[in-house]
């Protein structure tokens, strides 16, 4: 009966949509696990490091410092580039064209993603190596940076289409015509190159932490023998440290060999100046210590002081244009950033000024026999990507302003062309 009375009845239909949380609220709730997951590594690190005794705390540090710094250094460098990605998107430089990429390009929010999991997966794996060494468990510790690095590296060649396959290819690639400039070089080309000269000291830790893992030594004090195989006075150290140097003084003499410009020596003769930098640091520990206080460390001074201003000199005049110097921060929509940035007199004066000083810290960067200090060298080397960041907008600013001046150049021949042609035909008309 009960039934019969409800039948009539047109009861309200129950939507049953499953709940969805809104894009913010997936935002906000990632960010406080990130931040959580970070104070959890502080706080596993510190306690790990204050469990070891004082004597070894700073050799401890030392080597963690060593296998992880160039990982966390390439991350920054990962952030940074995303900024950049954003700010020429957002000015309107079609970065795509500059450096020839296809339509599967990464854009920023692709690259910010995969700096996101290197600030993830790297920290996680020196906490994880901290913690177990502190707690005895070396042969474990040891295992860490082993598997991390390997990771990377196959990460890096993965055959299969995960992962941006075209976008890692693209930079194998990219990587393999530095290493061999039997053609001619593109601005991709040279561009990267440049970041590679920044990263000098991460190729020579990442080679002393190879080093090390190869020979055994990981989470040992066997390396810190100075005359080890892996120890402080290798000849490998200075040798990784010239070689992105080198590879761009190549590429201004295949650039040279190409157009026969007289620019290009006096680049390729920039790039040589780091070269006495690098070994005269070198031989403190392979020269008696009179000779290198007396001679050797005065040279070396010298040509840092070269270095640093002649690569100075070249930033401010050749690489930059200061006639278009704040033209990347015109956003095509109204921002607070673009407002403090774009026309800002300051702006002028703090990269200068910032260029000039980081420059100068160069000869303590490529130096070998100061690598000891080791976060004095990690900050130095930090700023000098720091000082690559803001390098790279003006660089792709001064060749994206020339790009457009040679379209219009040829695009104003054409239409000079077009009315040569009408002038012409209307002669011949007239005379018929």
């Amino acid at each position: 009966m009960v039934g019969d009375q409800f039948k009539g009845l047109n009861m309200p239909s129950i939507n049953a949509t499953p709940f969805v949380p809104s894009p913010t609220f997936l935002w906000r709730f990632k960010v406080i696990l990130f931040f959580l997951w970070g104070y959890i590594c502080c706080k596993v690190s510190w306690d790990s490091v204050m469990r070891m005794s004082v004597d070894l705390r700073d050799l401890f540090l030392y080597e963690a410092f060593l296998y992880y710094n160039p990982l966390l250094l390439v991350t920054a460098m990962v952030w940074l580039w995303g900024i950049n990605l954003w700010v020429f998107l957002q000015a309107n430089v079609n970065y795509g064209k500059i450096f020839d990429l296809d339509q599967n390009h990464l854009t920023h929010r692709e690259i910010w993603k995969c700096a996101t999991w290197m600030t993830i997966v790297v920290p996680s794996s020196m906490t994880a190596y901290l913690y177990l060494y502190s707690h005895g468990e070396v042969s474990l510790a040891a295992s860490q940076p082993v598997l991390l690095y390997t990771a990377v590296g196959m990460l890096l060649i993965f055959p299969f289409d995960i992962f941006y396959l075209s976008s890692r290819y693209f930079l194998i690639r990219t990587l393999w015509r530095i290493l061999l400039p039997l053609q001619a070089i593109s601005f991709c080309d040279f561009f990267l190159a440049d970041i590679l000269t920044s990263m000098s000291k991460v190729f020579s830790d990442l080679e002393r932490s190879v080093c090390r893992m190869v020979n055994r030594q990981v989470a040992t004090i066997a390396w810190f023998e100075a005359d080890s195989i892996c120890g402080s006075h290798s000849i490998a150290i200075p040798i990784v440290l010239v070689l992105p140097y080198l590879f761009r003084l190549f590429q201004c003499l295949r650039q040279h060999k190409d157009t026969g410009e007289r620019t290009t020596l006096l680049n390729a003769l920039k790039y040589s100046t780091a070269v006495p930098v690098i070994f005269l640091s070198a031989l403190k520990y392979h020269v008696v210590e009179e000779n290198w206080r007396s001679f050797y460390r005065p040279l070396w001074l010298l040509s840092g002081v070269v270095n640093s201003l002649y690569s100075y000199y070249w930033d401010v005049t050749r690489d930059w244009d200061l006639s278009c110097f704040t033209r990347i921060f015109k956003f095509s929509r109204p921002s607070l950033l673009s407002s403090l940035l774009y026309g800002q007199k300051w702006v002028y004066l703090w990269v200068l000024g910032s260029n000039l000083i980081l420059r100068c810290t160069w000869t303590y960067k490529l130096s070998a026999h100061l690598r000891h200090n080791y976060l004095t060298v990690f900050t130095i080397a930090a700023l000098e990507i720091f000082r690559r960041f803001q390098w790279a907008f003006f660089r792709v600013e001064n060749e994206w302003n020339k790009m457009n001046a040679k379209s219009n150049i040829q695009l104003s021949q054409i239409e000079t062309g077009n009315e040569e042609d009408k002038l012409l035909a209307a002669n011949d008309h007239h005379n018929v």
